[in-house]
């Protein structure tokens, strides 16, 4: 049994203690108490002026966003004592409150968190009549919902329906009787399905569905901060290797710079991918600030909150709120300059380093999932390059789920920096309930229902052999460089691939170096080695240079020997195996261009040797690789730098001058062993 299903199982039969409860207490009976105190409030209001005078600003504005609207309206109406504003803030909700009750795939845990926080911070202007009919519209919420949303691996753990049942639950705990209950409902789940999973594909912070854990998980982290004032119930506590780590994890996942109203843009990570500026930017700095707050003693989470200070308003004006309520200057700043510069997230198989903590710092994202959920892609052993700006990025649009882009492109290999291996025999199942007809050469998955994944560790558990398909074996960052090897073999229809493992050096400032090795079983399967270019390259001799704005990317094909180039780019670009799967809308900055690179000549065994190197766009050049093949060694001389790659094995070794560093068999301690346990 994995190490989260053993321990969620001791838990629930009682021999291990749960910190979570020690410190349980009895909920209070006055109001409010979900944010804190009437007291509390105000003191937080002086302590935080300039912060408390923006809510207060969009509480009293006439046209705002429902949810923006009600928070502030209802902070400041219990701040102030002004129980006009407290009307409109009820008067807002009360549509919701008597409307048609909302169920399945849709944000209703929104509309319940409007309505709790508006019926606790104003609890003293609502009728007895409107009371009661908050009740029953929670209760009956409650209970269309009970099988909707279900799969803890999904949208970031469904923090968006939970939410809003735990704060309802806990703003009419001793007016309505089945309060109780129902959180008791909510924890018990999340015990016994939701920790786990947060453990066992969370490990190290990161999440495989990528950008939905931006999106979603502020509000599970708001409902976590409202159940420990509460009740005393520490929910972190439970999954601490994804919790103790996520706020390092999100920072990491930022790109350096600075977008629209001074926001940080996310790296793209199966769908979504926050390409254009909206909230979820928002989101993700007040869910790090939730958890820099709860952490504040250790010295990663004090960098954070260096990091998070660069950033101090949200760039949403109405979101002002989120730095009122988490914003807390008194936590120590930490030294974010000389922080590590590299983090690993064994639990999705990601890994992220960048050249420095500076803004136009070179930036590396990779990624080997195992499966989870639908929101992730077929996309084991994908990169993503920044400097300056995007320079490989993630391809396709996300113009729907299960449309013909979406299933034949967007979350396909092809739109991905990996390989493919084209047998000309090879079909794909529905997946997403789309209807799929290119054969792209990539990642096979037989998805078991639309959402392509399993309802919690135990399923998954069940059902390893369909999800349990890479590895990362090793990585280490001494510096001057990282190395990262991964296995992508059982992402791919074992009919035709037998083996592909990447081993990727990162040589810090700039430079990248990318070993593939693939075996196929029959030699006539074309192997393509993919990357997804923001621009159209130009053609340097046996080179190719990528300008995207202020960044450029050159790109050395060193093996094979003797390769075949294509550059697809315009009406090609999403066009494959004789048909064309072009968005129907498009979501942002995507790449323009999908170089392809593949052997000239036939073989079961082929190796793949790259040099990519990140500049600035006025660089004419960089150092030239010089590569030699001996027997089972593949030798790179690259700018007074010496790298030797096994082909009969991963591993090798790195050398600059008198110093020699043998790239390691496995993970550092920690990640080897939360992934052993885990595994």
């Amino acid at each position: 049994m994995p190490w989260p299903l053993r321990v969620s199982a001791l838990f629930l039969a009682g021999w291990l203690p749960l910190v979570a409860v020690a410190q349980r207490h009895p909920v209070s009976s006055e109001h409010p108490r979900l944010l804190g105190t009437r007291a509390e409030l105000q003191t937080l209001a002086r302590e935080r002026a300039e912060d408390y005078r923006r809510v207060a600003a969009v509480a009293r504005q006439p046209r705002v966003e429902a949810l923006a609207a009600v928070v502030s309206q209802a902070l400041v109406a219990a701040i102030e004592g002004d129980r006009a504003l407290a009307r409109q803030a009820i008067e807002r909700v009360l549509p919701l409150i008597d409307g048609p009750i909302r169920a399945g795939h849709a944000t209703f845990g929104h509309d319940l968190a409007q309505c709790a926080l508006a019926y606790d911070l104003c609890f003293d202007a609502w009728t007895e009549a409107e009371r009661a009919r908050f009740h029953v519209y929670f209760n009956r919420t409650v209970d269309a919902n009970l099988r909707s949303e279900t799969h803890v691996f999904h949208n970031g753990w469904y923090g968006y329906k939970n939410w809003g049942i735990g704060l309802a639950g806990y703003a009419c705990y001793h007016e309505n009787p089945r309060a109780p209950a129902i959180l008791a409902a909510l924890e018990r789940d999340y015990r016994e399905r939701a920790a786990p999973a947060l453990e066992l594909a969370g490990a190290g912070g990161g999440w495989a569905e990528g950008y939905y854990l931006h999106y979603w998980l502020h509000e599970w982290l708001w409902f976590c901060e409202v159940a420990r004032r509460c009740e005393g119930v520490d929910y972190l506590a439970l999954a601490p290797r994804f919790f103790s780590t996520r706020a390092v994890a999100s920072m990491f996942e930022m790109y350096p710079g600075f977008g629209d109203y001074r926001s940080r843009r996310p790296v793209p990570m199966g769908d979504g991918g926050g390409r254009t500026f909206g909230g979820d930017r928002d989101k993700a700095l007040a869910a790090r600030r939730i958890l820099v707050n709860r952490y504040r003693d250790d010295p990663a989470h004090q960098a954070v909150h260096a990091f998070n200070e660069r950033t101090p308003r949200s760039a949403v004006g109405n979101l002002a709120y989120l730095d009122f309520l988490w914003r807390d200057p008194s936590v120590p700043r930490g030294d974010l300059a000389g922080f590590r510069r590299s983090h690993l997230s064994p639990g999705p198989g990601h890994v992220y380093a960048r050249s420095s903590w500076d803004e136009e710092a070179t930036y590396f994202f990779f990624k080997c999932s195992d499966r989870f959920t639908a929101h992730q892609h077929l996309d084991a052993g994908h990169f993503n390059l920044y400097r300056r700006t995007e320079l490989a990025g993630d391809g396709g649009h996300y113009d729907g789920f299960g449309s013909p882009h979406d299933v034949n492109y967007h979350l396909r290999t092809i739109a991905h920096s990996t390989l493919l291996i084209h047998d000309p025999a090879e079909r794909w199942p529905g997946i997403r309930a789309g209807r799929v007809t290119g054969n792209d050469g990539g990642q096979h998955h037989a998805w078991p229902h639309h959402n392509g994944g399993v309802a919690d560790p135990a399923e998954w558990e069940r059902e390893r052999a369909r999800h349990d398909i890479s590895d990362l074996p090793a990585f280490a960052d001494h510096g001057d460089h990282l190395y990262v090897a991964a296995d992508a073999t059982r992402a791919y229809a074992p009919a035709k691939l037998r083996h592909f493992t990447r081993q990727i050096v990162y040589l810090r400032p700039e430079t990248f170096v990318i070993f593939d090795r693939v075996v196929a079983t029959r030699p006539e399967f074309r192997k393509t080695w993919l990357l997804q270019a923001m621009k159209q390259p130009e053609r340097r001799g046996d080179d190719l240079v990528i300008t995207n704005g202020d960044g450029r990317l050159f790109v050395q094909t060193l093996l094979p020997a003797r390769a075949d180039l294509r550059l697809a780019t315009g009406a090609d670009l999403y066009r494959y195996d004789g048909q064309a799967f072009p968005p129907e809308k498009l979501t942002g900055p995507a790449p323009e261009c999908r170089v392809e690179i593949s052997p000239t000549v036939p073989a079961e065994e082929d190796l793949f040797l790259h040099v990519l190197t990140t500049a600035d766009a006025a660089t004419p050049a960089v150092p030239r690789g010089r590569v030699t093949v001996r027997g089972t060694r593949v030798q790179l001389e690259l700018g007074g730098w010496q790298l030797e790659f096994r082909t009969d094995a991963l591993g090798g070794e790195i050398r600059q001058g008198e110093r020699r560093v043998p790239f390691p068999s496995d993970l550092p301690s920690a990640a080897a062993e939360t992934t052993s346990s885990l595994r």
